[in-house]
């Protein structure tokens, strides 16, 4: 039997009210709730009804508050009635006698969900659809009439075999049944009639399907259900081609927004949902049918309209409408079809053109404060304006070897790339007036080439203080702060802005990482080769850079690469104090293939996180990590994009400096190469003005001197001892699919949670690597970049709660089985796996 909605309202809402508050004013200009109150008068409640005289009743209810908790009365409640609406602003309120009981107790009605039409949804949840109809009528109806809706309806069979109580819940289970339930519909009868019932009460919706099968009846509801939340969100008129599909009435839009919103969000049907969804758009025709619309409104109950959205936000972008762009981005973050790769590369190129685009006009309007001198432009590099380069990464990364067939995002390409280049030019064009008037390195700052002396060589004057130094080559500035941001919080660490010897070029760099290269490096011409020495020695290879330091240091010294110190079992002799690692991947894979390359460096910091931690193992406590020089990503380049040679005799050093003599121009600086800091036979040095090269088609350069080449990093690195990891502390959960064991996309999208053991880590994070490995441990997939995935590292951070889902690309020439692995960044233990194998189609 329905509840009557009176004794709703006295039970659930007036009367907890009053046993919290004691004292409670009932305001009611309608004279809709005066009997109501009248039935919870008692011997403890007493009833003031304001309704024939003010005066009498405030007598009666200052009476009643004094007599309130006194033992001597027992009285325990008051109920003031006052038949008028309920004062809102101060000034009602001092000319109302009664708001003093209000700001003592309690007040009904006290917000909108004390509105009348708002107490009948929560009396009859399931007969929301009916009540918002007789509302639309009628906007004052009797208790008696919403008491009537739903009598002797109440769908026992239904509610007994789904076991399931509330009338959603079992539109629930019809549209999306537990094994369970799909045997319990199957096992039983005589449900259907019962199922055509409900649905024309709750949702207007009139069955044409002639069938009593769950299966026909489910994919009925289906199309009903996302085509009226396709129409209510549509701003525009619906084609006439559709308009004879039937959908339900306005009245029924909360529920059917509450029943999608089910489907998409819950993990159990989050993919039962994609699949009707794209089902159900091609049954319809509605990207054809729908092309004339504009606005699809906010919501994307079909994919066709997230493809919408994607050109809504490129509009934004490209039209400077970045806030438009931003709200769409927003709300994709909680689109179900985020799950897609395809969309989600997409976005990610989106978000991060719109960050590099913002961060070059934030940072471009800050400029101008910071042109004074080189010193103030230096720090505002280091400290601010390196982030355009770090976006700039991102952005290109973000592309990777993504292929947009359709041309959609060319625009959005070209404006964020064209942004970050004219402000790039414009820093440089500053930065090379500098020069002449301060030279190179910066007079009172790092140089490069007295790292090795400053950080190291005090650690080596006692046997036994062991260090350990890399050298890794090209990691610019804004590498080194996303280096320190990952390893400070496992130890003390300092990021200190060094200035790079030049030219900068990979020879000269690492000769100057070298004891004693501050005061004895030189260039010289051997042959017609451009030489680095030091002392006279030459140095222009890792083989005589590390003779150089064997025959220093003896015993004492040990080199290996980075690469294999991290995979290879170590047995370091106790004599070695010194021990150089070494990393050329990042230079030599973008000198080769700058266009793809981009996803290595992740390779070479995750490489320099697990070294540190392999040290700290090993009995190392002290480390520096140093580069020779920096770089500059050159994609905006277009064709004809570079600098005329000056006019003379020069050596081309790497296509961005020449060093010789010769007469300057407008496009080159033209300095005295001891002005540059560069010792030897030359009188000159001279590069471009401008960021371009002396040849064409360089996406990758360095050798010259701008900020993004010349401002390197050196970090400098405590290595206390660890302490060990409680595993026990939380649980990492990998799925595909929901328990798919086989890939059919280069674009799978995983999902990973984190779950918490312990109720006092609820916020705490946990970094993670992910990685597809095959059964020898190659890297056969990686996240894509962006998003919640940090593009240096391909690391995510988790907090306990919902699963995040990532994007990964697979190697597309691998095939068979492998794994996807959860792993420590730091340690590369493993948290959590998922086997797995491919099945493409071919």
């Amino acid at each position: 039997m329905a509840t009557q909605l009176t004794e709703f309202i006295r039970k659930e809402v007036l009367a907890p009210r009053l046993k919290k508050q004691g004292c409670l004013v009932v305001y009611d200009s309608g004279g809709r709730y005066k009997e109501l109150c009248r039935s919870l008068s008692s011997d403890s409640v007493r009833l003031v009804d304001a309704t024939e005289s003010s005066i009498e009743s405030r007598d009666a209810a200052i009476q009643a508050l004094a007599d309130l908790g006194n033992p001597k009365t027992k009285l325990e409640g008051l109920i003031v009635y006052v038949p008028a609406n309920k004062p809102l602003t101060d000034e009602q309120k001092q000319a109302d006698p009664f708001s003093i009981y209000a700001e003592c107790g309690g007040v009904f009605p006290e917000d909108d969900g004390d509105e009348f039409v708002n107490l009948c949804l929560k009396a009859k949840p399931d007969f929301a659809t009916e009540i918002r109809r007789i509302f639309a009528e009628n906007p004052s109806p009797s208790f008696g009439i919403i008491d009537a809706v739903g009598a002797g309806a109440q769908w026992p069979q239904l509610r007994a075999t789904l076991k399931v109580d509330s009338a959603r819940d079992i539109l629930f289970a019809l549209m999306a049944p537990t094994e369970a339930q799909v045997q319990a519909l199957k096992s039983q009868e005589g449900w259907a009639s019962e199922a055509r019932e409900l649905l024309r009460s709750t949702l207007s919706m009139s069955v044409k399907t002639r069938a009593k099968t769950l299966t026909a009846l489910s994919d009925e509801l289906w199309r009903f259900v996302l085509f009226s939340e396709f129409v209510f969100d549509l701003p525009e008129p619906l084609p006439e081609s559709l308009a004879g599909v039937p959908r339900a009435a306005d009245e029924a839009r909360p529920l059917i927004e509450h029943l999608c919103d089910e489907l998409r969000f819950r993990h159990r049907t989050k993919d039962l949902y994609i699949e009707k969804a794209q089902a159900i758009e091609n049954d319809l025709r509605l990207p054809e049918l729908c092309k004339s619309i504009q606005d699809f409104g906010k919501k994307d109950t079909f994919p066709f309209e997230e493809q919408t959205f994607l050109r809504q936000a490129i509009h934004g972008l490209v039209s400077g409408d970045s806030d438009q762009t931003r709200q769409l981005l927003t709300r994709q973050e909680f689109s179900v079809w985020r799950n897609r790769g395809d969309s989600q590369e997409r976005w990610t190129v989106i978000r991060a053109a719109l960050e590099l685009i913002e961060k070059c006009d934030d940072l471009d309007r800050q400029l101008p404060a910071h042109l004074s001198n080189q010193g103030s432009l230096l720090d505002f590099y280091v400290t601010n304006l390196r982030e355009t380069d770090r976006c700039q990464r991102e952005f290109e990364q973000a592309l990777g070897d993504f292929v947009d067939a359709t041309g959609l995002l060319d625009s959005v390409i070209r404006q964020a790339r064209r942004r970050y280049r004219d402000l790039a030019e414009k820093v440089q064009v500053v930065f090379t007036r500098q020069l002449e008037a301060f030279g190179w390195p910066p007079p009172g700052r790092l140089a490069n080439s007295n790292v090795f002396d400053r950080f190291v060589a005090g650690v080596l004057k006692d046997r036994g203080q062991k260090t350990a130094y890399f050298m890794i080559d090209a990691l610019r500035y804004e590498l080194g702060v996303t280096l320190h941001k990952l390893i400070a919080d496992d130890g003390p660490v300092e990021l200190h802005a060094a200035y790079a010897q030049l030219p900068t070029v990979t020879p000269v760099g690492m000769a100057s990482l070298l004891p004693s290269a501050q005061s004895d490096l030189s260039l010289e011409m051997i042959g017609d080769v451009l030489v680095p020495t030091l002392a006279g020695i030459p140095m222009p290879t890792i083989v005589q850079r590390m003779d150089f330091l064997r025959k220093r240091f003896g015993d004492r010294f040990a080199e290996m690469t980075l690469r294999d110190f991290v995979r290879k079992k170590i047995n370091m002799p106790d004599t070695v104090d010194l021990l150089i690692l070494r990393s050329t991947e990042i230079d030599s894979t973008l000198e080769n293939n700058p266009e793809i390359s981009l996803g290595l460096i992740p390779k070479t910091l995750k490489d320099v996180r697990v070294a540190l931690h392999k040290l700290r193992e090993l009995g190392y406590r002290h480390a520096v990590i140093a580069t020779d020089h920096g770089f500059f990503l050159n994609a905006q380049a277009e064709a004809g994009d570079v600098c005329a040679k000056p006019q003379g005799k020069w050596i081309n050093v790497h296509d961005r400096m020449m060093l010789g003599d010769g007469v300057g121009d407008s496009n080159n600086f033209m300095f005295s190469a001891e002005k540059l800091g560069v010792r030897g036979t030359f009188q000159k040095a001279a590069g471009p003005r401008s960021m371009a090269p002396y040849s064409a088609g360089y996406l990758y350069f360095h050798g010259g001197i701008s900020l993004q080449e010349a401002v390197v990093p050196v970090l400098v690195v405590r290595l206390e001892k660890e302490v060990p990891e409680d595993r026990n502390r939380f649980e990492l959960i990998l799925s595909y699919k929901q328990g798919a064991k086989r890939i059919t996309t280069l674009l799978p999208v995983f999902e990973i949670s984190l779950r918490s053991k312990s109720l006092f880590e609820q916020h705490a994070s946990v970094e993670i690597l992910l990685e597809a490995q095959d059964s020898k441990g190659n890297v056969v997939g990686e996240p894509r970049p962006g998003g919640e995935v940090n593009p240096a590292t391909r690391t995510l951070t988790l907090v306990p709660g919902a699963g995040r889902p990532v994007v990964f690309r697979m190697d597309p020439d691998f095939r068979g089985k492998f794994s996807v692995k959860a792993l420590n960044p730091n340690t590369l233990a493993t948290y959590a796996q998922l086997a797995l194998e491919t099945d493409y189609t071919e």
